[in-house]
């Protein structure tokens, strides 16, 4: 793990602490070697198709919808022209399969979202 990931993991409460780390699993099993860093302020994987954002209460686990289709940009919350998300409330909201399905729709379907 970069040490600014970690560093962002661990200065979260935790709930949130503990969400960030399944979350990360999950995405580091269903994308081995996959980039990790942090950008706008988040962690960011796969050359910035993924995001993980602890926000208040919450985690939000964010999907480029660029080149999906509008059924499959509907399986996401939010208004973004480039980004949408999904929000985890608590660590047993973790849906590891639907995670790992969205997963792999946008890492073969979508393309980066660089900042």
């Amino acid at each position: 793990m970069q040490k600014d990931v970690e560093v962002y993991i661990n200065k979260q409460k935790s709930a949130q602490k503990e969400m960030l780390v399944r979350l990360r699993q999950i995405f580091i099993k269903v994308l081995p070697g996959c980039d990790e860093r942090i950008a706008w302020g988040v962690i960011v994987f796969g050359k910035s198709k993924f995001y993980l954002a602890a926000i208040k209460d919450r985690v939000h686990v964010g999907f480029s919808i660029v080149g999906l289709s509008s059924d499959e940009v509907s399986l996401f919350e939010g208004s973004g022209k480039t980004m949408r998300h999904i929000k985890i409330h608590s660590f047993e909201d973790i849906d590891e399969k639907r995670l790992v399905d969205l997963i792999r729709l946008v890492d073969e379907k979508a393309s980066c979202v660089e900042h």
